[in-house]
């Protein structure tokens, strides 16, 4: 079996002393696993960085067999955030999410897309709450809808909501969806309403551990 496409690298594991084992998540093909020879030499290594896009060329004898990939770089997303603490977090958020939630080989080409657009617009101002829009397009495309479009609105700064028993506090600016002049308390909010619901209906139920970096994340806005 083989294949070609360009893909997000979403985790790279050492194997063996200069090999490494890495997940990729691409349009075609969803999420894929491969062994990479050489991924410690100098120049793969300085590419193979989380979250940078890369090109993939996929061998593999049997189907149910772990196959080996060649790859080139398409375009180095990480280097650009490195001195910028959020995006940075974020970047890894979004790899960590995807690498821990989403299935082998089966294509989710539309959050593949979102995927794209969102790093495109990480240069504006208001990319953090496109990162939480996002979010929500991630828990609908995973198979569950808050449906946040239900719930009233008020003049409080937040509400509480209950999505399946479970109440949580939601910040205005998402149920009215006014996103201009948001606070850095309520983008917190926000971050933690889309945490707990992500966590209440994939981690948990799935005995997944909850990634530390979007954790963090939250921490950058008080």
């Amino acid at each position: 079996m083989n294949w070609q496409t360009e893909g997000i690298l979403l985790s790279k594991t050492k194997f063996r002393e200069n090999a490494n084992i890495i997940n990729v998540f691409t349009n075609k093909y969803g999420k894929v696993s491969g062994i990479v020879y050489g991924g410690n030499s100098r120049k793969i290594r300085n590419y193979l960085q989380l979250s940078n896009k890369i090109f993939i060329f996929y061998t593999s004898k049997r189907e149910n067999k772990l196959g080996y990939f060649k790859t080139e770089l398409v375009e180095p997303i990480a280097p650009k955030y490195f001195n910028d603490k959020k995006k940075t977090s974020a970047l890894l958020s979004i790899v960590a999410l995807l690498n821990s939630l989403l299935p082998e080989f089966q294509p989710y080409k539309n959050l593949y897309l979102s995927i794209n657009n969102l790093i495109k617009n990480f240069n504006q101002d208001n990319w953090i709450i496109l990162y939480i829009i996002w979010e929500i397009n991630l828990i609908k495309e995973l198979g569950f809808d808050p449906n946040l479009d239900k719930f009233d609105v008020d003049d409080n700064l937040s509400e509480i909501i209950e999505i399946d028993n479970i109440k949580y506090t939601v910040p205005k600016f998402l149920l009215a969806k006014r996103f201009d002049k948001i606070k850095d308390l309520s983008i917190k909010k926000a971050l933690i309403f889309t945490r707990s619901l992500i966590q209440n209906k994939f981690f948990l139920p799935n005995n997944l551990i909850f990634p530390r970096s979007r954790v963090h994340l939250e921490n950058y806005f008080n």
